[in-house]
């Protein structure tokens, strides 16, 4: 894929993300690590993004998460920068931080260096938190594509997280009472029962 075609497929995400928060009155934090603001940028990129976008957390160095987005020393020391834990507490910090009504965060390793045992390169671990309560978080392993490619397609699905987050909870199937069902239900029609081994007698005069 063509680096246009990558950025005009941003572009258009980011434009319906903020149309969608504008309706819905939401406004955004953002807190990168590997992606070092791009997903920020790719926002603030449109004409008029001020009114959703609040604030953008550059947070590249775990001393950074601690300070900026209050992530726990025990956090990082158990499950490492890049992890589902981390990302979940960065976007929960950049969320009380900021008092947006949504957060998305990002950690992973873009490459070339940075693999350790269990996480290679391209591994990205994605988190959002909604103001309601909401938390969901994300694991890509986009492979050894070459470090801007893993950036680029990490802003991706952090603005398609976001846009999850921004439509709000999915709404549970309407079930119909059972009753109901039934009374719905065809019929088959019934035919009438012949018993084996017995015929009707006729009286003789």
């Amino acid at each position: 894929m063509r680096g246009s075609d990558v950025s005009g497929g941003t572009r258009a995400l980011a434009r319906s993300l903020l149309d969608l928060c504008r309706s819905r009155k939401l406004t955004i934090a953002t807190a990168e690590s590997c992606t070092g603001g791009l997903v920020a940028a790719a926002l603030t990129d449109i004409p008029g993004s001020s009114d959703v976008i609040d604030r953008g957390f550059v947070t590249y160095s775990n001393d950074a998460k601690r300070a900026m987005l209050g992530v726990k020393e025990a956090t990082l020391a158990a499950f490492g920068a890049v992890s589902k834990e981390t990302a979940i507490a960065m976007a929960v910090g950049a969320l009380e931080r900021a008092g947006a009504g949504l957060a998305v965060s990002i950690t992973g390793i873009a490459g070339p260096g940075g693999a350790t045992p269990g996480k290679p390169v391209g591994l990205v671990h994605f988190a959002g938190a909604a103001r309601d309560g909401r938390i969901v978080s994300r694991e890509f392993r986009f492979g050894a594509i070459g470090r801007s490619a893993v950036r680029q397609r990490s802003v991706v699905e952090a603005l398609k997280l976001l846009t999850e987050l921004a439509r709000g909870p999915a709404k549970p199937p309407v079930k119909r009472p059972r009753e109901a069902a039934d009374r719905l239900r065809p019929r088959a029609p019934r035919t009438p029962r012949r018993t084996a081994g017995t015929r009707r007698r006729t009286s003789r005069p």
